[in-house]
């Protein structure tokens, strides 16, 4: 008996059966993985990834003061989603990447010192 698709499924998402079928076991992964760390004890939350969030919000992710984000918004180096009346929106998947690149950085950094400090014989 041949599988039936969801025609409403394939017309929400604009797609082919294929790509939903290919869709679909992507998120066996997920679901795996979330399996796994719900056993292990684990808190798992989904979220939104495009959630517009307050700038405190982003500031709070970033640990850093709101006014400092304020700033990262004027220079661009995060991208701000359009006002809600006079009040600052950011998306939440930009702030997360931004987190991730700043990490990434840090990290090169600390390596690099690192390897200074062990050439120099400075016992770091």
């Amino acid at each position: 008996m041949p599988r039936q698709q969801n025609k409403w499924c394939t017309q929400a998402v604009g797609t082919s059966p294929e790509i939903l079928m290919d869709f679909a076991a992507s998120l066996t992964g997920v679901i795996e993985r979330t399996t796994v760390l719900l056993l292990a004890g684990k808190q798992v939350r989904v979220i939104e990834d495009d959630e517009a969030i307050t700038t405190q919000q982003a500031a709070d992710l970033l640990n850093v003061s709101r006014p400092h984000l304020v700033k990262l918004l004027d220079r661009g180096d995060i991208p701000p989603l359009p006002k809600v009346g006079r009040h600052r929106r950011v998306a939440r998947a930009s702030v997360l990447k931004y987190k991730r690149t700043r990490d990434a950085q840090r990290e090169s950094a600390l390596k690099e010192l690192a390897a200074l400090s062990q050439h120099h014989g400075l016992g770091y």
